[in-house]
């Protein structure tokens, strides 16, 4: 007897595939969703303090929404330029001084390596003069092929950074009107839940928004304890700029890489520039070290990991995972992707320990 579809089944079939259609879509269209990636997840965090502004009472009259949303929105953007401003004057400092600094730091490293180079018959200067010359012969050599990478690289490099910045400035726009609409653009969508998994998409719901809020509380004490370890350890150091340097690798920790590595070139530039030799080198390369570690297997999996039920080895598979499949994106929302995957491997398995299958003897 052949095998035939029930139309229930059919139509299942059918919406799964539209649903499957949809997310290859969005797969495809990745660049031009993240100003709307980012704008959905600031919204999700911002959206509580908006209705707590909502809430608010002056003069028996509440406070408009627009007006709540746009007072978070200049908030956010006020806290970003205070991170700017705090590096600004550091740049504004070091720069003029990395320039005067960068012959003698070639000096002394010609010094220290020049003699060794010799006994294997390298003979090459790695002094300011020494580097220049050598550069003025490469690019000789291979003028034309570097003009043509370098108009290439401006070029799509300028492009490039004008995509970055219609992102950028489309991100508070988007934000705006999802904080304004957010709850109605909730219900929405879950009128397009089947009625049938209703009770248990919003248990599922629930219980992934408050390991989010946990995530979000646990990053926000690991960002605080970075700031004050780099703070601290730099000012032992007796670098002159601990404290901005220490705020800056703290507070930007939340995005993988780019906090520790900004931190980390800002004080090996204040190494160079207020200490002779390599000392300053050593003392940054330990304290970064010493917090990375502190940072990747205790802060992390420990403040974050437990905070939303992961196990700490399960925090640095997630995130090692997730770099992989979707690179710096993917590292970004590892620990929250993580807590959304655990909560649905929890209802997976009590499904799959009720089923006949496993029941079965």
């Amino acid at each position: 007897m052949p095998f035939s579809f029930t139309s229930e089944q059919k139509q299942s079939m059918l919406w799964l595939a539209l649903a499957f259609g949809l997310l290859l879509l969005l797969s495809l269209l990745g660049p031009v969703l993240m100003p709307f990636i980012v704008a959905s997840i600031l919204s999700y965090v911002l959206t509580p303090w908006v209705d707590k502004l909502c809430a608010l009472r002056i003069r028996r009259f509440g406070l408009p929404r627009s007006v709540a949303a746009t007072l978070i929105i200049v908030v956010l953007i006020a806290v970003v330029l205070a991170m700017l401003l705090i590096m600004i004057p550091i740049l504004q400092k070091e720069i003029p001084q990395l320039q005067d600094q960068i012959p003698r730091f070639f000096d002394k490293l010609d010094q220290m390596l020049a003699p060794m180079l010799s006994e294997f018959g390298i003979k090459i200067r790695l002094d300011s003069n020494g580097i220049k010359t050598l550069l003025t012969e490469q690019m000789a050599s291979s003028g034309d092929v570097i003009g043509k990478a370098v108009l290439n690289s401006i070029r799509v490099g300028g492009t490039a950074l004008l995509g970055m910045v219609a992102n950028l400035l489309l991100i508070p726009i988007v934000l705006f009107y999802l904080l304004m609409d957010w709850h109605a653009l909730i219900k929405r969508l879950s009128h397009f839940i089947p009625r049938r998994f209703v009770k248990q998409t919003a248990s599922a719901v629930a219980e992934v928004d408050e390991l989010l809020a946990q995530y979000l509380r646990g990053q926000i004490l690991v960002m605080i304890v970075l700031a004050v370890y780099y703070s601290v350890a730099l000012s032992i150091a007796r670098f002159d700029l601990a404290l901005p340097v220490g705020i800056i690798t703290g507070f930007l920790v939340f995005i993988p890489y780019l906090g520790y590595g900004l931190g980390l070139v800002l004080a090996l530039i204040g190494a160079i520039l207020q200490f002779d030799g390599f000392g300053g080198l050593m003392s940054v390369a330990i304290i970064y070290g010493i917090g990375q570690m502190l940072e990747s297997f205790y802060l992390t999996p420990r403040l974050v990991g437990e905070r939303i039920g992961l196990h700490p080895l399960t925090v640095i598979f997630a995130l090692m995972a997730f770099g992989q499949l979707f690179g710096f994106i993917g590292i970004l929302i590892a620990l929250p992707a993580s807590a959304i995957v655990s909560v649905a491997v929890k209802h997976l398995r009590v499904s799959y320990m009720n089923s006949s299958f496993y029941r079965q003897t």
